[in-house]
This record gives structure tokens, sequence and C-alpha cells, in this order.
């Protein structure tokens, strides 16, 4: 199997499961409030736009978004139009999919082997818990993937990524603490082109506290790369933690702004009710949502798919 049929599998019927188990939190609170806004109401009037409006910005997806899907809606229907609380929930609920599905089109796979992706996202989002179940995912799918443990600034960051690569049984190139994170890329690059990988991963530092060194040094990690092998980063794969809510669209400025982010990953999807974020943040930032983590266990992480999410959020 190559990495463009690996991304154009549909979820299946296990995963379904796993990802309704996974947002039950947010599907609760995403329905209790839904309900509330649209009992006793049959037309789309002012009054029941301001519930809409409470109920998505109270869910985390954001105003700037919130304001969109509104308009949206007040242009698919004149404002005494009566529509049933079924049709209501319904509107709502294709106007998020379109949305999302906007923002999935733009994604473009590459097929090139090996395929490198440079993992980015502050520490404590779930960075290198996700590479470890990324190797896992690709590797289930007959996939050789390599890791490069460049977040070499970390306490236990190195030993954290090598103890996933004995895990999944892939291997991990690293250098130990203290080293030059794009010395590390750069072996663990020419090392995924030499045994002929198909994936080569490589963790990085997730420090702010400048983004000038940040802009710097994961500039200098993609240069070297692209010297070993001509086009890599093929993805740089931003990591959020969906739990924080609001600071994760923070986290997504900053990262944005330091470098050319072109995928993301929103982990702890399952311990939060904080699920409207995904919408949030996938229409903000124009960048493709790639994967989520819905649990805790090495297969809880999943390929995302718009409207199996949508349809699990409104089930």
């Amino acid at each position: 199997m190559g990495l463009l049929d690996f991304f154009k599998k549909k979820p299946t019927e296990i995963q379904k499961e796993k990802l309704e188990n996974g947002l039950e939190r947010t599907r609760t609170s995403f329905l209790d409030k839904l309900s509330k806004a649209v009992i006793g109401k049959s037309k789309i009037d002012d009054d029941f736009l301001d519930s809409i409006e409470e109920l998505l910005i109270s869910s985390d997806v954001g105003v700037e978004t919130t304001v969109k899907i509104i308009n949206r809606i007040e242009s698919r229907v004149s404002k005494d139009k009566y529509l049933s609380e079924e049709q209501l929930q319904s509107m709502l609920k294709e106007e998020i999919i379109q949305l999302i599905s906007e923002n999935e089109q733009q994604q473009n796979q590459q097929e090139v082997k090996p395929y490198v992706i440079m993992v980015v996202g502050v520490n404590g989002v779930g960075k290198t818990t996700t590479i470890g179940k990324l190797a896992n995912l690709f590797k289930s799918q007959g996939l050789k993937v390599v890791l490069g443990a460049a977040d070499t600034f970390r306490a236990a960051a190195v030993d954290q990524i090598k103890i996933w690569g004995e895990r999944v049984g892939v291997e991990v190139v690293e250098k130990g603490m203290n080293t030059d994170p794009a010395a590390v890329a750069f072996e663990a690059v020419k090392y995924g082109a030499d045994q002929q990988a198909d994936v080569i991963i490589i963790d990085t530092a997730g420090r702010l506290h400048n983004k000038v060194n940040l802009m710097n040094e994961l500039s200098k990690i993609k240069r070297v790369m692209d010297k070993q092998i001509i086009g890599a980063p093929h993805e740089v794969m931003l990591v959020l933690d969906a739990s924080t809510g609001q600071n994760a669209f923070e986290q997504a400025k900053q990262f944005t702004a330091a470098t050319d982010v072109s995928s993301l990953a929103l982990t702890k999807l399952d311990g939060t009710a904080k699920g409207g974020v995904v919408i949030g943040i996938s229409d903000q930032f124009k960048i493709p949502i790639k994967y989520i983590g819905v649990g805790e266990k090495m297969n809880d992480l999943q390929l995302f798919d718009s409207k199996t999410f949508i349809n699990s959020l409104f089930k």
C-alpha cells in the first residue's frame, strides 16, 4: 500500500464507534446546548440566530467562524421561513460539514518516497505521543517508518521517542540530549532514505518563548533536510491539544507565523467538551486537519474525516 491509498481510506465501523465514544463529552455538551437553542423555535429569526451564535461560541468554535456559519444560515432562508426542529439541526450540520470540507479539499497528498513529516507543537500537547501513534498507524498499513529525535532540549524527550520506537517496532535516529536538532534531522532523513523507508517523522522542540528563535531553528531543520532529499519536509504537521480550547487557536497563530504548517493533528478530544475547536481551527487557519486523537491507546489516532466527525457530533 502506498501513502495515497492510505489517505483515501474511509473510517471503519470500529473507528467510527471509537470516535463516537471519544466525542461523548463534546457531543453531550453540544447537543444539550443545541436542543435548548432550538426548542420551541420554528423559524429563522433574530432570536434563533442569537441562540445559535451563543451555542457555537460557547462550544469553542470561535467568533469569526461562528459569524460565518450564521451568515450562511441567513443566506439560505428568509427570516420568516418556517422549519421543524430537525430541519434546523440538519441545516446547521450541513453548513459545518461544508465549512470543514472546503479546507479538506486544499490538501494535496504527495506520493513520494520517503515522505518526510516534520512535527511541531508546544510541550505538553501530546506531540511525541502523537508521533508514536502515527508511526504505529503507518506501520499497521505495511509502511516502513523511521523516527528522528530532534527535540534535543526537553528533558526525557529523546528517551520518550525511543520508547515509542521500541513499542511500535520502528527505528529511531538520535544523538542524545543537547545536540544540534538540525544535525539529528539530517542524519534521520539520510538514514531513512538509505533504508528505503516509506515515511520519516521528525520530532522538534516545542518552545514558544521566542518566535524569532523558533522560526530560525525550524528553518534550519528544513534546510538541512532539503539538502538530503529535495522538497523535504513534504509536510509540516502542527499538533494541538483540543482540550485547551481557545489556547489552541493562539498556538496555531504562533506556529503558522513561524513556519509553513501544512496539516494539523488534534489530540485529547476524548477528554474534553471543547471539541468545537476542531471546526474553528479548520476554518480560521485554512489548514487541513489530518489526524485526531480520541483515546490513550496506541490505536486511538485516526485519520480525520469531516463528515464522520460532524455526524458523530450531531448523533
